[in-house]
């Protein structure tokens, strides 16, 4: 494929201009102050272990080797008790910060984990044809002026949920994330750009992808002295999640612009040796709770207008399986982080674990559409007027949304 043709079919596709093997950027629109972060936990994540409902009579027996008991977790309320590896996150529950919504997750019955993603971060359960995500569709319907720093993800592809019209930027996981790239040497650099100088269309792009790119190469710098002049005892970030999100709060600190944030996580398809409060399981959680808690607390000022959502693609089988593990499920818990979150609380209408109460016979029935939760965030968290809800959420159903968030 000639370069040209390279650089079209990327610009077709929102613009995106490679920056070496360290950072996608384009041009975007400039953010509000409200913040959002969504951390996608492929692999589907274990809901009923991570707020396990030690409290329904059935749970104790579908899951006699792996089921928490009352006393393994932090007692959220008579039904629910939270997993232990998330203990960094307690505080946040207390503080009212910090919330779960069980029995979520997509109408679509598929136990793909690929179909299953792709419809999570689509926002369109069912529909393979859509051709951008969710959360670029929600940019994009936000006001704000002209910005390449809009969308911000981490990780080592440029993820589906930012796919669209407005353009994203992709930094690598680790300290590769901010490294220079052979663009910032100077003689690579000024051939780059008298190269495109010419071409009033790719140009622009490469202008604006090459400014993003500097940008969060300066704001990182700045990051990187505040964050060693704050250190407890010098201390370094442990690798990882915490390490990434830490990264990730410093650029939101140091860059307004950027407004939305992206982490996919892997590791929880748990279908043998999954463990209860200790094993497979708990090591997964432990960083990420860390990670969310180093989080949140990074943000500083920030943390109050910014919602953090934890989902994943489906949940996993009531019953353990001969493995001392779990299967592909459906009903799921999605996690609420942030200033105005109506926290300390389990929301949504759980159906319970009898046999009779069971989708399929088998899995957690879902009651609340995980639409409708990111609906009511980009409603009232970022104030998306409702006749743009329909282009971000298109057949977004009806039905009873608990209240999770408040103004602050």
């Amino acid at each position: 494929m000639q370069r040209r043709h390279f650089l079209a079919s990327l610009a077709g596709a929102g613009l995106m201009l490679p920056l070496g093997a360290s950072a996608w950027a384009a041009t975007g629109s400039a953010p509000s102050r409200q913040k959002l972060i969504v951390v996608l936990l492929r692999g589907a994540a274990d809901g009923l272990n991570i707020v396990a409902p030690v409290g329904d009579p059935a749970y104790a027996a579908l899951r006699p080797e792996i089921g928490l008991k009352p006393e393994d977790g932090f007692k959220l309320d008579s039904l629910y008790v939270m997993h232990p590896a998330l203990a960094p996150l307690q505080s946040w529950w207390q503080a009212g910060k910090l919330a779960f919504v069980h029995a979520s997750g997509s109408p679509d019955i598929t136990r793909s984990h690929f179909d299953a993603q792709d419809y999570m971060e689509s926002g369109t359960p069912g529909v393979k044809t859509t051709q951008d995500g969710w959360l670029n569709r929600l940019a994009t319907a936000l006001p704000g002026a002209d910005t390449p720093n809009r969308i911000l993800s981490v990780g080592p592809v440029m993820p589906r949920i930012v796919a669209g019209g407005t353009p994203a930027m992709n930094l690598p996981n680790g300290a590769a994330a901010t490294r220079p790239t052979p663009l910032d040497r100077p003689a690579i650099g000024n051939a780059f750009d008298a190269l495109y100088a010419q071409n009033a269309r790719l140009g622009k792009t490469y202008r604006d992808g090459k400014t993003a790119h500097q940008e969060v190469l300066a704001a990182a710098a700045g990051m990187a002295t505040a964050e060693m002049q704050a250190a407890d005892r010098g201390a370094p970030l442990p690798n990882g999640f915490p390490d990434d999100a830490a990264r990730l709060a410093g650029l939101m600190r140091q860059d307004a612009r950027i407004q939305f944030g992206f982490f996919a996580l892997g590791g929880w398809d748990t279908h043998a040796n999954q463990g209860a409060g200790t094993g497979q399981l708990a090591q997964r959680l432990a960083p990420l709770a860390q990670g969310l808690d180093v989080l949140a607390r990074r943000l500083g000022p920030l943390f109050q207008d910014t919602a953090i959502v934890v989902m994943s693609e489906f949940g996993r089988t009531a019953r353990q399986n001969g493995n001392a593990g779990t299967d592909h499920g459906h009903g799921n818990v999605m996690w609420l982080l942030g200033g105005g979150i109506q926290g300390g609380k389990v929301h949504g209408e759980f159906p319970g674990l009898d046999s009779n109460a069971l989708y399929e016979g088998r899995d957690l029935a879902v009651t609340t559409d995980f639409r409708l939760v990111l609906a009511q965030l980009a409603s009232r968290h970022l104030q998306l007027p409702d006749a743009a809800l329909a282009r971000v959420f298109p057949q977004l159903p009806s039905g009873n949304v608990p209240e999770i968030w408040r103004s602050v």
